[in-house]
């Protein structure tokens, strides 16, 4: 993955060390979107400001919803504090994203596969062979569900 640091200076401009260039709030979120490791630095203090950029990027994006999470929660999380925010930030709902994006690949990834096996089955006539017999849907699933490297 690649690493851009950016500088943030006191006039809120930000400043792609990689590129030699001043870059915008929605550059970044488009560097990020396309796989960049993105490190914001304070350009005069040298400290790292990458979360409260990203999460001005994050805001920014809501702000036309004006919703980015319910209200309750909201409540909740100030009623308790940064504590239980930065908890559930770092334990849970990074974790559950990721496990939510890798389930919907694998998910389209394998639905994919079932349209290519069941493409496979069109027989010359342009019609679908039937999958009448107990035989047919073995074969079937046991193409769909054999890693590549195992099947004949």
């Amino acid at each position: 993955m690649e690493k851009i640091v950016l500088k943030k200076y006191s006039n809120r401009r930000l400043y792609n060390t990689s590129s030699s260039e001043y870059v915008t709030l929605q550059e970044v979120a488009d560097l990020v979107r396309n796989g960049a490791d993105v490190e914001v630095v304070d350009a005069k203090s040298k400290e790292d400001v990458t979360a409260l950029v990203l999460t001005q990027i994050i805001l920014e994006e809501t702000r036309q919803n004006n919703f980015l999470l319910p209200v309750p929660l909201l409540h909740t999380i100030i009623k308790y504090g940064d504590n239980l925010l930065i908890e559930f930030f770092e334990h849970y709902l990074e974790k559950s994203i990721k496990n939510f994006v890798e389930f919907k690949s694998l998910t389209k990834s394998q639905y994919e596969k079932w349209l290519e096996l069941t493409a496979d089955s069109v027989t010359g006539m342009g019609g679908l062979q039937p999958l009448n017999s107990p035989q047919a849907y073995q074969e079937l699933f046991g193409r769909l569900f054999t890693p590549p490297e195992k099947k004949k």
